[in-house]
């Protein structure tokens, strides 16, 4: 089977409307939190396929659910993102960005579209029970899959699935790996305060800067002593701020940065000893340290049932040769898995790459996923909802 598998399942006049949907939106991105414009497209997409449920959930999430053929099963869900990133495209697409600054430099544009056709396909074909399609604003803030959470309209999912378009892998081949998929990304601060001074007398002052140098070399060592070789992580500095002259031994220095982790266990310890090593070695150069932590996203480890009943479903819409494995760590964060948090689910890697094309880094100004990867993902996501909906009517 090939990526005709999957095309099959849609009419000329279905994917002529999947893929003006996307272009509308690729072409009128709007950053997280303020995708007005994109809601109003999805939740009219939505309507015109005959929902009666569509919902908004605070201004810009969308829910809409499908109905199920009949009772016994709780209702699935499958989401797809819609936000953009304040990136200036260089594309050269005839349908690219028209804000300056702002881009679809992930593939949400491509989820939103898969989404509403994974919704034209169970509308059709339904599943045993109930499906929640999400339309999830503000995944790259990380705010969105919580937000959802809160409102209460996932309360009583089973099961969710969700996906991310991947260059690395040609459309029509999907991963759909067991265990982690993608990384915690926890943010962090750290301030030191010292005694500022003149630069040509040191010895006067407790100099902020060179002892956020030492911090700085000290937190790599996190990962490379203090992690067991086999368990991955990432300590990285992103900015470091200080002073206002060359002349200047300034108060204060501060640096930030994202800590990553595949595991709860590991995140934990590499949070723990993160703060524990920059308030000892700025005690050790006699200046004051502050440490503040922001919790992102946790990791996403896909389970074994539900990552079995998403294989099986990529299975029978493309065939087993175009299940792929991932074949390296991805310590990237997904807000996802704040849905997996609280429910059993499995998110996959959606091959996005025209044969022959080149890999193209996602949040790169060039970006763009092929347009034949909204088919694969909207008939992927539709039939691990109709798989795992059986599966759960009869309590497998």
């Amino acid at each position: 089977m090939t990526l005709d598998g999957a095309l099959s399942h849609f009419s000329a006049e279905l994917r002529a409307r999947l893929v003006s949907l996307r272009r509308a939106i690729h072409e009128d991105p709007e950053l997280s939190s303020q995708e007005l414009a994109t809601a109003a497209r999805l939740e009219e997409a939505l309507r015109d396929l005959g929902l009666s449920d569509v919902r908004r959930v605070g201004a810009t999430g969308i829910i809409a659910r499908v109905p199920g053929r009949g009772r016994g099963a709780p209702p699935v869900a499958l989401r797809g993102d819609i936000d953009a990133l304040p990136i200036h495209e260089a594309t050269g697409l005839p349908y690219a960005s028209r804000h300056p600054g702002i881009m679809h430099a992930c593939g949400h544009d491509v989820h939103a579209a898969w989404a509403v056709g994974a919704a034209a396909l169970l509308e059709q074909q339904p599943a045993q029970g109930d499906v929640l399609v999400v339309l999830q604003p503000a995944e790259e803030t990380g705010r969105g899959a919580l937000a959802i959470l809160d409102s209460g309209a996932l309360d009583g999912v089973a099961a969710i699935f969700g996906g991310h378009v991947d260059r690395r892998f040609e459309v029509g081949q999907v991963v759909v790996d067991e265990g982690p998929l993608a990384a915690s990304a926890d943010m962090f601060e750290i301030e030191l305060t010292g005694a500022g001074a003149h630069a040509a007398r040191p010895h006067e002052a407790r100099d902020p800067i060179v002892a956020l140098a030492a911090v700085i070399t000290a937190v790599q060592t996190i990962v490379a002593r203090r992690l067991n070789p086999a368990t991955p992580g990432v300590v990285t500095i992103g900015s470091v701020r200080a002073g206002s002259a060359p002349n200047i031994i300034p108060d204060t220095a501060r640096a930030t940065g994202t800590v990553r982790a595949v595991e709860p266990q590991s995140r934990d310890e590499m949070l723990g000893e993160l703060d524990r090593i920059v308030r000892t070695v700025a005690e050790g150069y006699g200046v004051h340290a502050k440490v503040t932590v922001e919790r992102g996203t946790p990791p996403i480890v896909n389970p074994p049932l539900a990552t079995a009943w998403a294989r099986r479903a990529a299975s029978m819409v493309l065939g087993d040769e175009r299940l792929v494995p991932l074949g390296f760590l991805n310590l990237a964060a997904e807000d996802f898995a704040h849905y997996m948090e609280k429910i059993p689910g499995c998110f996959m890697r959606i091959g996005a790459r025209e044969a022959g094309g080149p890999m193209i880094p996602a949040h790169a100004p060039t970006f763009y996923p092929a347009e034949e990867s909204i088919f694969v993902g909207a008939a992927v996501l539709a039939e691990c909802a109709r798989v795992a909906s059986s599966e759960l009517a009869t309590g497998h």
